[in-house]
């Protein structure tokens, strides 16, 4: 069959695909991936020394920054590691330089740095025969105290899961009970490194108090919560003009709607900014340097990177006091704003399952938070200092080098 008579014969299945809500087209491709997919062998097979980490290298995500570091830390731990990148087998867009895959010998364990659902998928995308007798694992971020049916077929595929917080854990061991490991990622044995660049080069007010945000729209709108930051903030400071808002945005044009909606609520206060450039990581974390506070008004985190990140470059932290980012953070380290727990509702149907709740952020708490350590100095100075202590006692190597020895691998510490 010629590939232009195939094409004729698909394109209706692709215009019905393409109409399908976007919903029951996850759902589709994650349940045809999962009767595809090869299944592990069982029991695990033994470990060989080192560890082959797969995952969105190429992407500036959460999750492909966390294998990232994973990749770091395992180098400090004397571990051999080999990488493959999958953004582009799952998906995802690439918006960092190419990776060099690295082929494993036999034996090493896979580290499979996609969610449950995602994961037939990769597996799917890898060379079979580099998955014959290796141990596989699941490395996942969730954000809501359970997780969807989908994530059921996905739990098959694996040996075990690691997962970044105590938060995340408690709703994956229903999935595979005494088989998930808390293993936050290493950020304090690869803390970030700021490049030289200050406020002038981001155009930033000298006098005034900066507030960064900083989130993707891909992560989701209702979770991130900017519509609350923004009504958070003008309910605090009005217009003035020595206290600004400065929300660093990712994926906008992926997600228009969401970003009309954010614009139309800063409308022209003229405190409040959009920057909505891709940084390099050191860039990146010079902006959170040259803030003098960073906020996370989040309904819910499967761990928290930015807070976690600002923390270690000793910036004064405000966040909800709820979910993942309590794994590094708590009343003396960070400004905790109270909440109340609601019924999670994502429109975009990926944040939601039965039952599931996230956090409604207390205005007038976070308005009291965002006032008194703008209004002192020498209190951000001091929980700054506080924060950068307890990320660096909280996020260190030990957990990575505990589930390694747990594997039956000699890692350095």
């Amino acid at each position: 069959m010629s590939s232009g008579s195939l094409d004729s014969r698909l394109a209706p299945l692709h215009r019905l695909w393409r109409i399908l809500p976007a919903r029951q087209r996850r759902a589709l491709l994650w349940r045809a991936t999962a009767m595809l997919a090869p299944r592990p062998r069982h029991p695990a097979p033994p470990a060989r020394e080192g560890m082959w980490v797969a995952g969105e290298l190429s992407r500036a995500s959460g999750l492909g920054e966390v294998a990232r570091l994973m990749l770091k830390g395992l180098d400090q731990l004397g571990v051999a590691s080999w990488q493959i990148d999958l953004a582009h087998a799952i998906g995802a867009p690439s918006d960092l330089p190419a990776v060099p895959t690295t082929r494993p010998p036999p034996g090493v364990p896979l580290l499979l740095h996609v969610n449950a659902p995602q994961v037939p998928l990769a597996l799917l995308r890898l060379p079979r025969a580099l998955l014959r007798n290796r141990q596989l694992i699941g490395y996942w971020a969730w954000e809501l105290p359970v997780v969807p049916s989908l994530w059921n077929g996905g739990a098959s595929f694996v040996h075990e899961a690691w997962v970044l917080s105590r938060f995340t854990a408690a709703a994956v061991e229903p999935l595979l009970p005494g088989r998930v490991r808390v293993v936050p990622p290493p950020l304090a044995a690869a803390p970030p490194v700021a490049s030289a660049l200050d406020r002038a080069a981001f155009g930033l007010p000298e006098k005034a108090v900066v507030i960064l945000v900083s989130f993707n729209l891909a992560s989701s709108f209702q979770r991130k919560n900017p519509l609350g930051v923004v009504a958070a903030f003008r309910a605090a400071f009005g217009n003035r003009g020595d206290r600004l808002l400065l929300l660093k945005i990712g994926n906008p044009a992926d997600f228009p709607d969401n970003f009309r909606v954010l614009r139309e609520a800063v409308a022209d206060a003229p405190n409040i900014r959009l920057d909505t450039r891709t940084l390099p990581a050191a860039d990146r974390h010079a902006l959170t340097r040259a803030a003098d506070i960073v906020l996370s008004l989040h309904r819910s985190e499967g761990f928290g990177l930015v807070p976690a990140e600002a923390m270690l470059l000793g910036r004064p932290v405000i966040a909800t006091g709820w979910s993942g980012n309590m794994e590094y953070m708590d009343a003396e380290s960070a400004r905790l704003v109270a909440y109340r727990l609601v019924p999670a509702r994502d429109p975009r149907g990926v944040f939601e399952a039965p039952d599931a709740v996230w956090a409604e952020p207390d205005q007038r708490d976070t308005i009291a938070s965002l006032r008194s350590l703008a209004d002192d100095p020498e209190l951000r100075a001091s929980l700054g200092e506080r924060g950068r202590l307890a990320a660096e006692r909280r996020l260190g190597l030990g957990p990575l080098a505990e589930a390694l020895r747990a594997l039956g691998l000699a890692p350095a510490q």
